[in-house]
């Protein structure tokens, strides 16, 4: 099967004024789920972060708002939430998530991360009550009080610097009430019901992803690790998506493997393939006759860069064009949609849309030495000045590559 689908829920979270700050993510087993279903509490937790981190991106499923995102005791203690962006997520705290020592501590040291905390479901009652102090938002479940303890709850909760949040608001009434009382904002049925969200997902293979984990952490040389990304197209392009986004924090674009890995540090890296690992699959990634094209016109590509002496930098960037050229195809989606989940150098975005400029006439002619007829071979060799014997050697370097690799 060449590719998998990965879903999340999401429900608008809305300030007094009804407008939108934020959604919650939630857990959904397939497209037409309408709760999380019985899943492991860390499971849907965990299914929800990668999905948020590498299947469909922050950028996609928030834009510039707030995620709400669901965390159990398990996924507060993991180093993997601090893979997320923090200005951007507040951690949704379940109320069954039982105080201790340690975990006030954690709670403590994430909030100063930038994180915000969450106390969803909360009643002075709960162990989460615990958190109250390090809290920055609270939600009070109008369907699990009755409108006494509700009103004595938000009440006894204007004494804490918190945004009070109406939850499983269901009727006008519920609202009313909810705002006559002062809420903060509102969640629920009322204003709308939570959108299923449907992105296609290619795996990276277990083999090449457990191969860099083993390399990070024998603290290999970096062109080692970069070996590696060149030979999965899913992994690469799932790398340069995550270290672009908001879950970076960078302020430049990164096009480059060598870069992506020297910006993230073989530390925050090795973390990040961690939670990949937990969706690697043997039986989702890309076809591998269609993975072998897409990384055989690649290193095509970089062969034709380095052979006419361009920078290192230029020809990382034909690589990528090369190797994503398809992603169309693993993905059976326009290339225009795949562009807007990744950040790319111009000239490289120019030569995935249409095939246009600095890099389009590289990727024109390794579209055309895969065609039996060789037709326009001879033209596009002659405007990017590379002689028949040249280009012979690059294409067959290409395809000798890739048989090492093993693919």
């Amino acid at each position: 099967m060449p590719t998998a689908n990965a879903y999340i829920g999401r429900q608008p979270v809305l300030n007094r004024n009804q407008q939108l700050i934020g959604y919650e993510l939630l857990f959904r087993e397939n497209k037409l789920a309408m709760s999380a279903g019985h899943p492991s509490e860390l499971m849907a937790d965990t299914q929800v972060l990668v999905n948020t981190l590498n299947d469909m991106g922050t950028s996609w499923l928030i834009g510039n708002k707030l995620a709400f995102i669901n965390v159990g005791a398990a996924m507060l203690t993991s180093d993997f939430l601090e893979l997320l962006p923090p200005r951007r997520v507040i951690l949704d705290l379940s109320p069954r998530v039982v105080p201790s020592n340690d975990l006030i501590s954690r709670v403590r040291h994430l909030r100063a991360l930038g994180f915000g905390i969450s106390l969803d479901d909360f009643s002075f009652e709960a162990p989460s009550a615990a958190f109250l102090d390090y809290a920055n938002y609270v939600k009070l479940n109008v369907q699990q009080h009755d409108t006494q303890q509700f009103q004595m709850a938000a009440s006894r909760l204007r004494s804490y610097p918190v945004i009070r949040i109406a939850e499983c608001v269901e009727t006008h009434e519920q609202f009313h009430d909810c705002r006559e009382l002062g809420m903060d904002g509102f969640q629920g049925y009322y204003f709308a019901q939570p959108e299923t969200l449907t992105a296609k997902v290619i795996h990276p293979t277990f083999s090449n992803t457990l191969t860099l984990l083993n390399l990070l952490r024998q603290d290999a040389d970096i062109h080692e690790i970069e070996a590696i990304l060149k030979r999965d197209v899913a992994l690469s392009y799932k790398l340069l998506r995550y270290v672009n986004s908001a879950a970076a924090g960078l302020n430049t674009t990164i096009t480059s493997f060598s870069h992506a890995v020297t910006v993230l540090g073989y530390h925050k890296l090795y973390r990040w393939l961690t939670l990949l690992l937990i969706t690697a699959s043997d039986d989702a990634h890309a076809p591998p006759a269609l993975q072998k094209t897409a990384i055989t016109r690649g290193r095509f590509m970089e062969q034709m860069g380095r052979s006419k002496g361009l920078p290192h930098e230029r020809c990382d960037d034909l690589f990528i064009v090369g190797m994503f050229s398809l992603l169309d195809v693993l993905f059976d989606m326009p290339m225009q949609s795949i562009l807007e989940h990744i950040q790319l150098s111009e000239a490289a975005i120019l030569a995935l849309r249409n095939a246009q400029g600095p890099f389009g006439n590289y990727l024109q002619l390794a579209r055309a030495c895969e065609d039996n007829r060789l037709s326009s071979v001879p033209e596009l060799s002659e405007l990017l000045q590379l002689d028949a014997a040249t280009l012979n050697q690059c294409h067959m370097g290409a395809l000798a590559w890739v048989e090492e690799l093993g693919l």
